[in-house]
C-alpha cells in the first residue's frame, strides 16, 4: 500500500509540474524515430520541497534512496506509455531508464560532501553537493546506457523478446552492463547482445581537489603537516542538447550550411510561421549564442538593428529571443539604457549611481526597442557606446555636495538588438532620392550610429520571403487558441530544447583554421579597398573585422562545431556584405539581399540547392579576395 501511494503521488507531481506532458512528448519522439532502442531514457526534473509537501514518504526516497525512487517513477510511467499507447515498440517495464535531475538539495550540512571532513560516507548512495576545483578532465567518450541480450539457443523462448535488459546504474563499470559471460536463466546458454539495439552515452571523467589544498601550492605549510587527494566523478552524458537536435545534426552532417538553415527555419514557431523572416531569425540566433555566463567577459558582441513595416511582430520575435538566455533585457521606454545619477535617498550625502538596462545585460543582450522612440542625447549616448563599448558617468562635484569632480568608467558587455519603423510619418516626410543600387533609405537614422551597428537587417514583407498571408494566419489561429502548438516544429522543437541548445553552443570554445581566417581577413581587406573614396576615406570602420570574425565564430557555434570553417566565414560575408549594401549600396561583389536563404526551405530538396548556390557564392567571394584582396596589385604598400 506505501508503494501504491508513492505511485499515485509521483503521477500527480509529474501532472502538476509539467513533467508528464515532457514525458509524453519525450515518448513521441521515440515513437517516431526510425532507431531501435532497448531502452529509452527520460530525465525527470524534480523539485524536492515541493514533492516533500505533496508525499513526504516520496521525498524522503528522493533525497536518500534516489535508486528506490526511480524506480516508482519507472513503473508510473511505463504504465502511462502503455495506457496511453505512446510507444509501440516498448515491451517491458525494465526498458524504461528514469534519471531524477533535481533542482537542489535542502541547504543542511549533511547533504554537503566536504572532501576534508572524515568520516567520508561511502556507503549511502544519494545525491550531495559538492564544490572544488578541477586539476584534471579527459576527453568525452562513449559508454553503454543499454543494451538487449538474447539467448543463444534459439529453442529457448528468451531467444526473442526484451527480457534481459542491461541497464547502466550510478557507480557501475561498463563490464557491469555488457560483457560475454551472462548465462540465461531458463537453459543456462549463453547471452549475446543485439547490437543493433544498444544505447550509447557520452561521458567524461573529472578529478577534483578541495579550495583548501591549494594551500599545497604556496611553498609554505606553516609547519603543520598536511596531505590531499583528488576526487574521481564520472560525469554522465555532458551534451545538452535534446535528443531531436541530435538527430538532426546527424541527418544533417554531410552539410556545413544545413543545420544552422533548419534551425532558422524552425525557431521561433511560437511567433512567426516556420519559413518567414529567416534571414533575421539565423542572425538572432547567432546573436545569442555570442552572449556568455555572468562570471566571464563579452568580447564578441553582435550588434543588430533591424528596418521593419510590422514593428508588433517584430517586437514580439526580439522579446521572445531574449527569453531564451539568463541575461536578456528589455529596456522599457520609461527607464534608462545607461548608468544615471541621482541623490541617495538615505541621507548620506553620496550619490547613487542606478545601473541601467546596458549594465544589467552584461554577457546578454540589450533589447532596446522602436530607435525612434529615444531621444537625440541618448542616441549619441549610444553611439559613443557602440563604439568604445565602455560608458564614462560624469559626477560633478558641487551639485552633490562635493568639490572634486569624478568620473567612473564602466564596461558595457551586452550586445544591443533594436528596430526602425520603416513606414513611420516622420520617415515619409524624409524619403531620399538620390539612393545608389542595393542601398536602402536610412535617412530617419543618424548616419554614424547606422554605421555603429553590426548588422543591419531589412525585413520588407512585400518580398516573397516574408509572406504575409501565412503570418496573418498564424496571428489569426494564435488569438484563438494562444497556447496551441500549430505546427510540428514547435512539438518537435520547443523553447526548452532551444534554451538547452543555445546554453550547449554559447559554451563551446572555437578555433579558426587557416582558411576560414585567410579568407575573413581576405575579405575585409578587399572590401575596405573598394569602399575608400579620397573625399570620405573608408566606409569600414575598425571594428568591421572584429564584426566578421564574430559571425563566422557565431555560425561555427549555432553549428555545433569546434573550428570555423571556410563555409562559416562564407556566411559571414554575406551577412555583412549583405549589411554593407543596405548601408552604402552594392559594389563589385554584389550580394543578393536572399543570398544566405536564396530559397524558401521545403524540403532536402530545396536545401541541396540552397548548398549548391552557397558553393557557387563561395566561389565567387574566392574570385573577389583573389582580385582585390592582400598581394594583388591593386594594394598599395600601406595598405
Amino acid at each position: 500500500m506505501s508503494n501504491l501511494k508513492m505511485k499515485e503521488a509521483a503521477l500527480i507531481y509529474l501532472d502538476r509540474s509539467g513533467g508528464l506532458q515532457k514525458f509524453i512528448d519525450d515518448c513521441k519522439s521515440y515513437n517516431d524515430s526510425k532507431q531501435s532502442y532497448a531502452v529509452y531514457r527520460f530525465n525527470i526534473l524534480i523539485n524536492p520541497s515541493d514533492i516533500t509537501e505533496l508525499d513526504a514518504e516520496l521525498g524522503n526516497h528522493i533525497l536518500h534512496q534516489p535508486l528506490k525512487a526511480a524506480q516508482v517513477f519507472q513503473s508510473v510511467c511505463f504504465t502511462a506509455v502503455k495506457t496511453l499507447s505512446l510507444i509501440g515498440q516498448l515491451q517491458t517495464e525494465t526498458q524504461i531508464n528514469i534519471v531524477l535531475k533535481l533542482t537542489h538539495l535542502p541547504q543542511l550540512r549533511s547533504y554537503s560532501l566536504d572532501l576534508c571532513e572524515f568520516p567520508l560516507d561511502y556507503a549511502s548512495q544519494r545525491f550531495y553537493m559538492m564544490q572544488g576545483i578541477v586539476i584534471s578532465m579527459t576527453t568525452v567518450t562513449k559508454y553503454t546506457q543499454g543494451a538487449r541480450f538474447l539467448c543463444s539457443d534459439e529453442a529457448c523462448p528468451l531467444s526473442k523478446g526484451f527480457q534481459y535488459i542491461r541497464v547502466h546504474v550510478p557507480g557501475a563499470t561498463e563490464s557491469a552492463t555488457v560483457r560475454n559471460d551472462f548465462l540465461c536463466n531458463l537453459c543456462s546458454s549463453s547471452l549475446q547482445e543485439d547490437r543493433k539495439f544498444r544505447v550509447l552515452g557520452d561521458k567524461q571523467i573529472v578529478e577534483i581537489i578541495t579550495a583548501k589544498a591549494l594551500q599545497a601550492f604556496k611553498g609554505y605549510s606553516n609547519n603543520q603537516p598536511f596531505r590531499f587527494q583528488s576526487l574521481t566523478i564520472f560525469l554522465r552524458v555532458p551534451s545538452g542538447i535534446s535528443n531531436n537536435f541530435k538527430d538532426l545534426l546527424s541527418l544533417t552532417s554531410n552539410s556545413c550550411w544545413k543545420f544552422t538553415a533548419i534551425l532558422a527555419n524552425i525557431f521561433a514557431s511560437q511567433i512567426v510561421p516556420p519559413g518567414t523572416y529567416n534571414l533575421l531569425k539565423l542572425c538572432l540566433l547567432m546573436s545569442l549564442v555570442q552572449t556568455c555566463d555572468r562570471n566571464k567577459e563579452l568580447k564578441d558582441c553582435l550588434d543588430i538593428l533591424i528596418i521593419t513595416s510590422d514593428t508588433l511582430l517584430i517586437d514580439r520575435l526580439l522579446n521572445f529571443s531574449i527569453n531564451l538566455v539568463p541575461r536578456g533585457i528589455r529596456n522599457p521606454v520609461s527607464t534608462e539604457i545607461f548608468p544615471t545619477l541621482t541623490r541617495n535617498k538615505y541621507g548620506t550625502g553620496a550619490v547613487s549611481i542606478q545601473a541601467g538596462s546596458a549594465l544589467l545585460a552584461k554577457g546578454g543582450i540589450c533589447f532596446i526597442g522602436d530607435l525612434a522612440s529615444h531621444k537625440k542625447d541618448k542616441l549619441e549616448q549610444l553611439q559613443s557606446v557602440l563604439e568604445s563599448r565602455s560608458i564614462t558617468v560624469y559626477i560633478p562635484g558641487k551639485k552633490f555636495g562635493n568639490d572634486v569632480n569624478q568620473h567612473m568608467t564602466f564596461p558595457v558587455q551586452c550586445s544591443f538588438w533594436s528596430f526602425v519603423d520603416m513606414d513611420s510619418s516622420s520617415r515619409k516626410n524624409m524619403q531620399k532620392t538620390n539612393t545608389l543600387i542595393g542601398q536602402m533609405d536610412c535617412s530617419l537614422i543618424p548616419a554614424n550610429l547606422l554605421e555603429t551597428f553590426g548588422l543591419l537587417i531589412n525585413c520588407n514583407e512585400s518580398s516573397s520571403f516574408y509572406p504575409l498571408l501565412s503570418t496573418v494566419q498564424h496571428t489569426l489561429k494564435k488569438a484563438i487558441d494562444p497556447e496551441g502548438q500549430l505546427y510540428v516544429a514547435s512539438k518537435n522543437f520547443t523553447t526548452e530544447d532551444f534554451e538547452k541548445l543555445l546554453a550547449f553552443a554559447k559554451n563551446l570554445n572555437v578555433e579558426f583554421s587557416l582558411e576560414a581566417e585567410r579568407m575573413i581577413h581576405g575579405y575585409y581587406l578587399a572590401s575596405r579597398r573598394i569602399r575608400t573614396d579620397s573625399i570620405s576615406g573608408s566606409k569600414l570602420s575598425a571594428s568591421a573585422l572584429k564584426y566578421l570574425v564574430s559571425l563566422a565564430e557565431a555560425h561555427a557555434r549555432l553549428s555545433l562545431r569546434n573550428k570555423v570553417l571556410k563555409e562559416d566565414a562564407l556566411i559571414a560575408a554575406l551577412l555583412f556584405e549583405t549589411s554593407l549594401t543596405l548601408k552604402y549600396g552594392a559594389t563589385v561583389f554584389c550580394v543578393a539581399p536572399s543570398a544566405v536563404f536564396p530559397f524558401e526551405l521545403y524540403n532536402e530538396e530545396y536545401l541541396e540547392q540552397r548548398d549548391i548556390y552557397l558553393t557557387q557564392c563561395q566561389q565567387q567571394l574566392q574570385q573577389f579576395i583573389a582580385t582585390y584582396g592582400p598581394g594583388t596589385a591593386i594594394f598599395t604598400s600601406d595598405e
